[in-house]
């Protein structure tokens, strides 16, 4: 597919953004043209810091009118830059006006007291002002923390710099992708930006640098799911936290800052003042049936990675066979390692063969045959798979089924498969993805095909593993099941058990086999969609699966 550019762009560029240009072309792009954004404990002291300014105060007029001393978050524009400014404060005395930007923490040193990103910004600021009629030599840093002001004027050099920046700002805005991430720099320890960049691991696939790649980001991050599995239970909102009741009864108080996405499964109400709020926190809430069968979500707008989006859906077959083929390659690689370090019996001759259909699969050049190796993968592996139940454990096995499952471990993978492709679509959305236009699986029945995708090399990893250690330790028993019309569910005590389990999966961290830094699996499974998303943009040749040894 040919790179084509990006739609015209807006008339005007938020000074906010020239900031950002200066700092990281990468970041500005992936900003303000990809829509990503990010936080983290600076941002959040940004944030604290604007709380006396964020609001509309004083007054300014016409240029040469008397104006208030202490104008505060003012918006203006020009059309000669194309920039718009929303301007923390504005000082006036004497005919002149003066821009304050307010910034945490101390000045940079005595000879550069200000980073020049800040500069960049406040000079936009200046000349804005300027072009409005207003008389301003300069403008003003005030740090927070040191309560020292910095003062900066703007000459006819800083003019032209800003105006250059501006074309080459622009230019970069137009290309069909982001620019090329910074090689080993320290700005990215502390960027918000980190987690949807990923800088280090471009570089390392694209072997532009021999370093291993730092961890960035988090583990996991701060918040995580909410699970609502009893039936009658309704859900309200109580200022900055989730109400659970049921009847009369509080089941419990969650805050909205702790909630990744809620998870509904059966008869649960939620209000529509909850789901306003969650909707615009982006959190999202799923909906599943009481036996796990996931329905779908509600979100809030989806994300403005449109150019993403676009190239999904015209990518060619040729590229979707190869992303199909490395994920298919890597769940039968991974299912072979749970059962090589599970199994009670050395089965030699099912390795062999799962090796043998992996190695077949990475080279395959049709979807057909494809679905024939993955076929015959998951009968080898299913064909030993009580060998990884304990001896005496209370669960038998003979054979996958489903819809409904017939026995209790086929109601736990079932369930627990359902519980991984909700994770993988809200994980997709979150990255830009239409999560039901899929490279492997095809797009029919309302399935999220390329969420099915993204849980290929995960299903053994995840869910396959949780069901091993709910049986073998014993966390799940007979009386959590129960049998109806021939097809048995779980109770919801039994829910809550495999839930509980799942959570703890998603939160334990391991060695990714690309990167070598240590991950959990929740977050690898961000990862592996970021980095399917730099394959599709074109960013990166060739997607890797997570394939643990």
């Amino acid at each position: 597919m040919e790179d084509e550019a990006v739609c015209e762009l807006p008339a005007l560029v938020p000074a906010r953004m020239v900031n950002e240009f200066v700092f990281c072309p990468r970041f500005f792009y992936l900003a303000w043209v990809s829509g990503e954004s990010g936080e983290n404990e600076l941002t959040a002291e940004g944030k604290w810091v604007h709380r006396g300014v964020d609001k509309v105060g004083g007054r300014l007029g016409a240029p040469g009118e008397p104006a208030s001393e202490r104008v505060t978050s003012l918006t203006m524009s020009s059309e000669r830059l194309g920039v718009i400014t929303k301007t923390d404060l504005i000082e006036s005395a004497d005919g002149r006006v003066t821009p304050v930007e307010l910034k945490r923490g101390r000045p940079r040193d005595p000879d550069h007291p200000v980073w020049d990103p800040e500069r960049v910004q406040l000079a936009v600021q200046v000349l804005v002002l300027r072009d409005n009629g207003y008389r301003c030599a300069g403008g003003e840093v005030r740090f927070a923390e040191a309560r020292e002001r910095i003062r900066i004027d703007v000459d006819g050099a800083m003019e032209a710099r800003v105006v250059e920046l501006l074309r080459r700002l622009r230019d970069i805005a137009r290309e069909p992708r982001a620019p090329e991430p910074l090689v080993d720099s320290p700005k990215c320890s502390t960027c918000i930006m980190a987690g949807a960049c990923l800088p280090d691991e471009h570089n390392l696939v694209r072997e532009r640098t021999p370093k291993p790649p730092r961890r960035l980001i988090p583990t996991d991050d701060a918040a995580s799911p909410l699970y609502l599995t009893e039936a009658g239970t309704r859900v309200g909102l109580d200022g900055e936290c989730l109400l659970v009741k049921k009847e009369r009864s509080v089941l419990a108080t969650v805050r909205l800052i702790d909630v990744s996405q809620v998870s509904v499964y059966g008869n649960v109400q939620i209000s529509t003042q909850a789901a306003r709020e969650l909707m615009s926190r982006d959190v999202p809430i799923c909906w599943f049936s009481s036996g796990g069968w996931f329905y779908g979500i509600t979100d809030g707008l989806p994300a403005r990675n449109v150019e993403l989006r676009r190239r999904q859906i015209l990518a060619g077959d040729t590229v979707n066979v190869g992303l199909a083929r490395r994920m298919v390659a890597a769940k039968i690689l991974n299912a072979r390692t749970l059962l090589r370090r599970n199994g009670r019996e050395r089965s030699v001759d099912t390795l062999r063969e799962m090796k043998r259909l992996a190695v077949s699969a990475e080279s395959a050049s049709e979807s057909d045959r494809l679905l024939g190796l993955e076929g015959g993968a998951a009968r080898a592996y299913f064909s030993r798979f009580t060998t990884m139940l304990r001896a005496d454990s209370d669960f038998e096995w003979e054979r996958r089924n489903r819809r409904p499952p017939t026995d209790p471990v086929n109601c736990l993978l079932s369930f627990l498969y359902g519980v991984l492709v909700r994770e993988c679509t809200t994980t997709l959305l979150g990255v830009g993805f239409d999560p039901y236009v899929g490279v492997y699986h095809r797009p029919r029945f309302g399935r999220p095909a390329l969420a099915l995708d993204l849980a290929e090399e995960f299903r053994p990893l995840i869910a396959d593993s949780c069901v091993l250690t709910l049986i073998n330790n014993g966390e799940i028993r007979r009386s959590d099941f129960v049998t109806r019309g021939g097809g048995v569910a779980l109770t919801t005590e039994g829910r809550r058990t495999v839930l509980t389990a799942y959570e703890r999966r998603m939160t334990t961290v391991a060695t990714h086999p690309t990167f070598g830094y240590r991950i959990s699996y929740r977050r690898a499974v961000e990862v592996q969609a970021r980095m399917l998303g730099a394959v599709i943009l074109g960013e990166v040749e060739t997607y890797r699966g997570m394939v643990m040894r």
